[in-house]
């Protein structure tokens, strides 16, 4: 990796400027919108930082970083990306942090024609793989993953019964679809179903209702700082049951907010979150590591963030492929070259990063299988990995 005096990050008036030198002139732009502020900043802030870790020289030529923040706001998100290729002319854009936003650009991506890499978790962005989702991928493991490995851990701990608190979004809905199949395929049932928006400050007749239909467990399907609100309002209630999360709550920043009420929860996350615990054997340890060292090297100990890692992990994908499109004989800032690096994306094999092994295809445009997740529980306030369930 070069030094970071070869990146630039132009930041939009009201963003959060990044202090990174200039660089003459770019060969191959990079168009990166992010949730920086707003309610999904916990998740927004780590994926920026991350920027300033990926390479500014692949295969011979200058990579150019343009960061702009969209508050966590669709519309906003929308505008940035048609910024990013018109004004921009980028060859390719990374985001958003958030699900709708990510859902939204995908038209965009599909009018330009420019590869787009999500770093929002629904299938939904990706699936199916047709209209302008076929020139959008995402880092984040599918809901139907995640929810799979939820199921069989609740059907270890015995739980017969669900109660399931979402956002009032394309994430909460997406993982409401998911987590119902699974539940069934378990004999799980679902008792209630509540939800609350991202930016609610109270949740109290939703959890009152929870707590009536007297489940054995209650999921909690939201992302971010948002998380600790019904983990919270249900612990001051007295719920008793087993609390579950989803791996948006796989967040430092959710064990502060959330304190002693997120001891004992259990959630489904990326492996980086518990690199250094799993066994050598574990294919994703290394890369995990690498980039965990790599972050904490400039941020501090302790500072590492799963959703950092889905932007590194967008990375690694941008840096396998140009290399490939390259080779086509294609040109930067063309629509032949940002075809080239589409198809170059959707050919990666086999490539380790933090928080899975990518195998793309032109049916699978996330490309994880179950090596990309791992049961953890909050045990003392920290996450410990748990191989049993």
């Amino acid at each position: 990796m070069t030094s970071r005096k070869s990146v630039r990050l132009s930041v939009l008036a009201g963003a959060i400027a990044l202090t990174v030198p200039l660089v003459a002139s770019a060969q191959i732009k990079v168009g990166v919108t992010l949730s920086s502020t707003g309610p999904a900043a916990s998740l927004g802030i780590p994926e920026r930082n991350t920027v300033s870790l990926l390479p500014t020289e692949i295969a011979g030529q200058k990579i150019e970083y343009i960061v702009l923040d969209d508050g966590t706001d669709m519309t906003t998100a929308v505008k940035n990306m048609r910024k990013l290729v018109a004004d921009d002319k980028v060859d390719v854009v990374i985001g958003s942090t958030v699900s709708p936003a990510s859902i939204a650009m995908t038209d965009v991506a599909g009018e330009t024609k420019t590869p787009m890499i999500s770093v929002a978790a629904s299938a939904k962005i990706v699936e199916p793989v047709e209209g302008g989702r076929v020139w959008a991928f995402k880092t984040p493991q599918n809901d139907a993953l995640m929810a799979s490995a939820l199921a069989d851990a609740m059907a270890k701990q015995d739980v017969k019964t669900l109660g399931f608190i979402g956002f009032a979004d394309a994430y909460g809905e997406g993982w409401l679809e998911q987590m119902t199949k699974a539940a069934e395929a378990k004999g799980i049932k679902i008792v209630d179903v509540e939800r609350y928006a991202r930016n609610d400050t109270s949740v109290t007749g939703q959890v009152l209702k929870l707590i009536a239909a007297k489940p054995d467990g209650i999921l909690v399907a939201a992302s971010g700082t948002p998380t600790a609100l019904p983990q919270r309002e249900l612990k001051s209630r007295g719920y008793k049951g087993i609390m579950y999360q989803t791996h948006g709550a796989a967040n430092n920043d959710v064990l502060r907010v959330c304190g002693k009420d997120c001891e004992g929860m259990i959630l489904p996350a990326g492996p980086l979150l518990v690199a250094d615990q799993l066994p050598d054997s574990n294919p994703v340890k290394k890369s995990a590591l690498e980039y965990k060292a790599k972050y904490e090297a400039k941020y501090g100990d302790g500072t590492i963030n799963t959703f950092g890692g889905h932007l590194w992990d967008a990375g690694l994908l941008i840096s396998q492929a140009i290399p490939e499109a390259l080779k086509t004989g294609a040109k930067p800032g063309t629509v032949e070259f940002r075809q080239a690096l589409r198809d170059a994306i959707e050919k990666v094999k086999d490539l380790p990063a933090s928080q899975g092994v990518f195998n793309m295809s032109p049916t699978d445009h996330a490309g994880f299988d179950k090596r990309a997740r791992v049961i953890v529980k909050v045990v003392d306030g920290k996450w410990k990995y748990q191989p049993d369930l």
